[in-house]
């Protein structure tokens, strides 16, 4: 595995060795071994798989609050999505940046999340699938979110919105920043 840091303290882009022969492709997708050596602690505690029927549906932006510490490794099963993982920690230096990976079944390529950090994905193929390790199982009422479409977080998604949940809709927009907007 080739483990590769981001603009943004805590999240890795895994993209995997593969060796391939006349049979097709083997690639190890996870490694504890490999990832202590990267300094990513991985410890799983659950997986889970999401399905979407429709390119251009929205999942996110979420992130499990204090005191749980969720991390998530994010990989595209079926289909291709970009995963956008924005830093919504006001003590770092990348305050509201986000970070925009493709992910495909195709490039076989993983997003490695720390915890704290918003993270959300948009469907470029029909039927498209997700799976998720993460280190903590979900904690019901520590869920927090960032609106997908907050003109602070300045996010490009690459196709007009198709499907959305409610409650990814009704996220508040950030207050605007001190001379920035009315």
């Amino acid at each position: 595995m080739i483990v590769t840091p981001t603009e943004i303290d805590g999240v890795w882009i895994v993209d995997v060795e593969a060796f391939t022969d006349e049979r097709g492709l083997f690639a190890r997708t996870f490694c504890a071994e490999e990832f202590a050596a990267a300094g990513l602690t991985v410890e799983v505690a659950q997986c889970s798989v999401a399905y979407n029927a429709s390119a251009g549906t929205v999942r996110g932006l979420h992130w499990a609050g204090e005191p749980v510490r969720e991390t998530k490794l994010v990989r595209c099963t079926r289909g291709a999505l970009l995963d956008v993982v924005v830093d919504p920690r006001p003590e770092s230096a990348t305050y509201l940046r986000h970070v925009a990976v493709e992910l495909t079944a195709d490039n076989h390529r993983a997003l490695f999340i720390d915890a704290g950090l918003a993270h959300g994905y948009q469907t470029l193929a029909d039927a498209t699938e997700a799976t998720y390790q993460m280190n903590v199982p979900f904690t019901p009422g520590h869920d927090r979110g960032l609106r997908y479409d907050d003109p602070r977080l300045a996010i490009d998604w690459p196709l007009p919105v198709s499907v959305i949940s409610a409650k990814d809709q009704a996220w508040p927009l950030l207050p605007a920043a001190a001379g920035v907007g009315a």
